[in-house]
């Protein structure tokens, strides 16, 4: 069996791809926004911004807020029946 080539990002060239209207510098809103404790938030990778990003098969996808761990947010997805924790970064999250 071979082995499957590249990286975390691979095959998504599309899915995070920036909006010739978003392109630019980060607002410093986005990035130092906060979130409470079991607040719902959306995954929303920024791709200028690649650490504590999330794995690209939850993009999209909806979440609770458990914690913090330094900078970034413990948040908990269902995908499937199972539970997930994800470690993510404030630029990747939107609230709803």
């Amino acid at each position: 069996m071979t082995q499957r080539k590249g990286s975390f990002r691979r095959k998504t060239r599309s899915k995070l791809k920036k909006n010739i209207r978003r392109k630019g510098k980060i607002s410093l809103s986005k990035y130092f926004q906060t979130f409470g404790k079991n607040d719902r938030v959306r995954l929303n990778a920024e791709p200028a911004y690649q650490k504590g990003m999330y794995f690209p098969r939850f993009h999209n996808e909806m979440g609770i807020i458990k914690g913090m761990k330094g900078k970034c947010y413990e948040v908990m997805i269902k995908d499937g029946k199972k539970e997930k924790l994800l470690i993510v970064h404030p630029v990747h999250l939107r609230k709803v």
